[in-house]
């Protein structure tokens, strides 16, 4: 039916490329046509502090959503985060503590702030805790209400479990019940906010259709699954990732210029897809953006790091991440919005900053023995002259007049090392 849609909601996703499977796509469709909103959800799992652009698809989906007159629901994996989405990994996620987990919700909740309208209207967004009724449950009355309902046969044959077990990669039976509790959050969902359908990324098709199917044979309840594919940038390598770590929702975790100049490094045979996922511009003016070609292409790529970054961070921030980086690159300045770190005075007097030890606290280098190799390549520079010697300190003479160091690595990763 993909491109037949007649529903806002499933249009809008179909035509921006976020739509990979959808179960029942006639009767879903035909749903999100009704006038009354239909809630949908999607689960994040808490186990960081924030969450980070790989999230993003998710999160725009609940956005576009809400925009088309439906209600979203984030639901937080208090619970699930107990045991651990084995999803895409070799190896079982670390278990954390429940004031680990309660920190973390807290720290993603702001996240979902920047996109979403919360409230109590039809069509206002809820976060709501899959520990609220997954701490409650009775093993014994879970296994004998539910269990029958599942397939180990077919279990085994989802992609989480299957590709797992082929790596002979160990599986505990702890991480095995988590598609059990997932399909469980459903049938709760259902029966709590009246919530019809599941969406998530291509990987959770096999948990997703599981809770579907729970929820129409126990309860005999129409619910749905939507998944997005899976998202890579053109190189193969994974979004909301880089060489540098995870590029972090959350401005505590990542400034608001680096999230801004991750979005304008972004490869150009990504920039129309991108332009259509992350950001909410016409689509008509996405296809002008996108057909631009040789030095131009950049100027869409600076559209989308605007739009990106002040979606996630303010309009104001997105001003001034531009404003910084056009300082940076296009004059050769010192932008207001650059990472900074303090340094001691008395230390910088005393020649006992090492550019080394610098470069790390400035975040331009993972180890002191990964600055080495940096300086030793020729990358790094002190306010914009390169330097050659891996023993160099930071001296007095190296302050500039506006007050501060500028270190870098390459062209585009930049830090201010302020003395105080």
């Amino acid at each position: 039916m993909a491109g037949g849609f007649r529903s806002d909601f499933l249009r809008a996703m179909d035509a921006r490329g976020f739509i990979q499977d959808v179960t029942h796509p006639e009767e879903l469709d035909a749903l999100l046509c009704a006038p009354a909103p239909v809630a949908a959800y999607i689960g994040f799992d808490a186990t960081a502090t924030s969450l980070h652009a790989g999230s993003l698809v998710q999160i725009m989906m609940l956005r576009w959503l809400q925009k088309t007159g439906h209600k979203p629901v984030v639901l937080m994996g208090g619970g699930t985060t107990k045991v651990g989405d084995p999803t895409g990994r070799d190896s079982a996620r670390k278990l954390l503590s429940e004031d680990e987990i309660a920190a973390n919700i807290a720290g993603i909740k702001t996240v979902f702030q920047k996109y979403l309208a919360f409230g109590d209207g039809p069509t206002d967004a809820v976060m709501v805790n899959n520990a609220d009724w997954l701490d409650g449950l009775n093993y014994l009355t879970f296994l004998r209400d539910y269990g029958r309902h599942f397939s180990v046969n077919r279990m085994l044959s989802f992609d989480s479990v299957k590709l797992r077990l082929e790596r002979e990669q160990p599986m505990s039976f702890l991480e095995f019940n988590y598609m059990i509790l997932q399909a469980y959050d459903f049938l709760e969902l259902n029966r709590r906010f009246s919530v019809r359908l599941q969406m998530g990324g291509s990987d959770q098709w096999g948990n997703i259709v599981n809770g579907v199917e729970l929820g129409r044979r126990v309860d005999e309840a129409a619910l749905f699954g939507l998944t997005t594919p899976l998202l890579t940038k053109s190189s193969g390598e994974k979004m909301g990732k880089t060489a540098d770590g995870a590029v972090w929702l959350n401005a505590d975790k990542l400034s608001p210029y680096a999230y801004w100049q991750f979005w304008r490094n972004t490869e150009d045979a990504d920039v129309g897809r991108f332009l259509k996922l992350f950001t909410e511009l016409p689509l008509d003016e996405i296809d002008r953006l996108a057909a631009l070609d040789g030095a131009e292409i950049n100027e869409a790529k600076k559209v989308l790091a605007h739009e990106a970054t002040a979606m996630c961070h303010g309009e104001a921030a997105a001003l001034e991440a531009a404003e910084t980086a056009r300082r940076t690159f296009e004059e050769g300045g010192v932008g207001e919005a650059l990472p900074r770190i303090e340094i001691s005075r008395a230390d910088i007097d005393a020649g006992r900053v090492g550019l080394l030890q610098a470069l790390v606290q400035a975040g331009l280098a993972a180890s002191n023995g990964d600055a080495r190799r940096q300086v030793q390549g020729g990358a790094v520079r002190i306010n914009d002259e390169k330097v050659a010697d891996p023993a160099r300190t930071l001296t007095a003479a190296d302050v500039g007049t506006d007050g501060v160091i500028k270190l870098s690595i390459g062209k585009k990763r930049h830090a201010l090392a302020a003395p105080v």
